[in-house]
């Protein structure tokens, strides 16, 4: 045995070399500079025996092929981590540059079915959703179901590894009784004849995000350098596929913007180009592939598309009041409501139908919309607005006794009102609704007549091309009494034609309304000529007051120098019948009062006063009297 010393930075001892074995010695080390086989490296020791070499020369050449040999694995072992340090950084380089996810994905595969050498290899995501983890991206496999695969948290192999969150390997998967067996799962692998399999998690951070797999066909034991090559490639990978979703859900939302600001930009030239609320929505509606509803601040519907014109879908009050609050649109039973909003101001509503799961991208864009129907309908408003009052200014002049009938006509005309045709003149009285809601209303109707609208002397007026005013007060008190949910009465005067003849209509038709509501005609609508004998004489107010003076005038004498309401007393006793009992129940005195406050009537009128016919005279001029304080 030749003596041995320890070489520097060697745990191994090397002997001192026999100058017989230098030969052989010196051929060893050629070849481990070549870097020869194994099998190359035995070669001097068996030619030296071979030539009959003394045992000492033999087995100085046994120790140094033997440190030989170590010193190769030791050489090997270095290319092989120098090699898998390459690949990882070549991996590292070639994930940094793919976006795509599922390039991403198919390189990882790939590129660790080349690193280990195995037959197979795949990857899984978990679905945090569904609790499980699938098959996303395979190499190497052919069996469909293998492919398809799903795998629930703790089932099979992966199902460990994704729960886990640790590395897991067999080397007969079938036969290993540490994992959760299922049907699936075990078929899926035997489909695919996958015996040996490696599983190592994809992590970012503390998340599993899924399971990285390679596997072979026959029995083996994966070392642990493949364990530590796989994990390496997992976590270089864990990363690239969370660049690769954070680019592609950035690439979304970008997609999203410009989709949503494209739309907007559209929607806005629209607008600005003249385009009403029909145009408005149906371009809503083409975007976003739905129906599309606008309604305004009163619920009143402005344009509809893509949905059932016979179906009558008013604004969900709920729905509209939610979107206000939060400043987004909602979803109410499948339908999409978003309030149309100028500041804290309630301009109108949008509702979206036929998409029930509206996607986040397309909420944000219908939200756009909101904001750009939000400037129609302020433009809207601001045309309507001038309109209404260049219309009202022109209906108060011609509804005055002032102005030149030709330079009114003139106006009228620039309007596309023609008073050439004939036209009616309707006051009416909204009994409990606002006068601004019953303006509008009004206005909305004198629009649909082609006609006026607006206040005069503290009374909403229409101004209406008809031939017929009391069927059009009649079909004017209905249209308005539905829109305000209250009732409106109508009084109605003319026809008559040029602007000559309407501040007399004007009277007229105040006279109707005030006859109306005496009458208890409250919430309907008709002209003095539908009134009877009533009308005809309301018709001719001097004549009225005539009549009424010429029949009452004892009495109306009388009241007024004493303070008394003897007329009033008259006016009861006729009104319950001629029956002291509710006479006096109405009036809040004494039986006995009333049968005084009777005698004394019948001094001032005379004793007749209770005939038929002169009773008759009585009550008319009373009612009459009743109207004229009305009005």
């Amino acid at each position: 045995m030749l003596p041995s010393v320890t070489a520097p930075g060697s745990p191994h001892p090397v002997p001192e070399p026999d100058p017989r074995a230098r030969p052989g010695l010196r051929q060893l080390l050629d070849l481990l500079a070549q870097g020869a086989s194994a099998e190359a490296l035995a070669r001097p020791a068996a030619e030296a025996k071979a030539a009959g070499a003394d045992p000492e020369e033999l087995a100085a050449l046994a120790e140094a092929t033997e440190v030989a040999l170590r010193i190769r694995r030791t050489l090997s072992q270095h290319r092989r981590r120098e090699a898998q340090l390459t690949a990882l950084f070549d991996t590292a380089s070639d994930l940094a540059a793919l976006r795509d996810l599922d390039a991403v994905l198919r390189a990882i595969v790939h590129r660790a079915k080349l690193l280990l050498g195995t037959d197979v290899t795949y990857l899984s995501l978990n679905d945090d959703e569904a609790g499980d983890t699938y098959m996303r991206v395979t190499d190497g496999a052919v069996a469909p179901a293998f492919q398809q695969v799903r795998l629930g948290m703790g089932e099979g192999l992966g199902g460990l590894v994704a729960q886990t969150a640790r590395p897991y390997a067999t080397g007969d998967y079938q036969a290993d009784t540490r994992f959760h067996h299922t049907t699936t799962i075990d078929g899926a692998v035997r489909d695919e004849g996958l015996r040996a399999i490696l599983g190592v998690p994809l992590r970012v951070g503390t998340q599993v995000i899924g399971v990285l797999y390679a596997a072979d066909r026959t029995p083996r034991a994966f070392i642990p350098d493949e364990v530590a090559l796989l994990s390496s490639l997992a976590d270089h990978a864990a990363i690239a596929i969370d660049g690769a979703r954070l680019l592609e859900e950035t690439r979304a939302q970008s997609e999203a913007m410009r989709r949503a600001e494209q739309a907007h930009d559209q929607l806005t030239d629209l607008v600005l180009r003249g385009g009403d609320a029909t145009g408005v929505a149906a371009q809503i509606a083409d975007i976003l592939d739905a129906g599309i509803l606008i309604h305004d601040a009163d619920g009143a519907e402005l344009a509809r598309t893509g949905t059932d014109p016979t179906e009558p879908l008013p604004p969900p009050a709920r729905a509209v009041a939610a979107s206000r609050a939060s400043g987004r649109a909602v979803r109410l039973d499948g339908t999409w409501v978003c309030a149309v909003l100028a500041g804290p101001e309630l301009l109108g509503s949008i509702a979206l139908t036929g998409r029930p799961d509206l996607a986040d991208a397309d909420r944000l864009l219908f939200e756009r919309a909101g904001v750009v129907t939000a400037l129609l309908l302020l433009l809207r408003r601001s045309v309507a607005e001038t309109e209404d009052r260049i219309r009202g200014e022109l209906l108060n002049d011609l509804l005055s006794t002032t102005g030149d009938p030709g330079s009114l006509a003139a106006r009228a005309h620039r309007l596309g009102i023609g008073l050439d045709h004939p036209h009616g003149v309707f006051v009416t009285h909204g009994e409990t609704a606002p006068r601004h809601r019953l303006l509008a209303a009004a206005t909305r109707s004198a629009h649909a007549h082609d006609g006026l609208a607006g206040t005069h002397r503290e009374q909403v007026v229409l101004l209406v091309p008809t031939g017929e005013p009391g069927a059009t007060a009649r079909a004017l008190a209905e249209e308005l009494g539905q829109a305000l949910a209250a009732p409106v009465t109508v009084g109605a005067a003319g026809p008559t034609t040029g602007p000559a003849g309407l501040p007399a209509a004007h009277a007229e038709a105040q006279r109707c309304v005030a006859a109306l509501r005496a009458l208890g005609q409250t919430g309907r609508g008709g002209a003095l000529a539908d009134l009877g004998f009533v009308g005809l004489l309301l018709g001719d107010p001097a004549g009225v007051s005539g009549y009424v003076r010429n029949t009452l005038g004892p009495l109306l004498g009388y009241d007024a120098e004493r303070g008394t309401d003897l007329t009033g007393t008259l006016d009861a006793y006729f009104e319950q019948s001629g029956s002291l009992t509710r006479t006096k129940d109405v009036l809040h005195v004494h039986v006995n009062t009333v049968v005084q406050r009777l005698d004394r009537i019948g001094r001032l009128l005379g004793a007749d006063w209770n005939a038929p016919a002169r009773a008759l005279e009585l009550q008319l001029a009373l009612r009459l009297h009743r109207l004229a304080r009305t009005g």
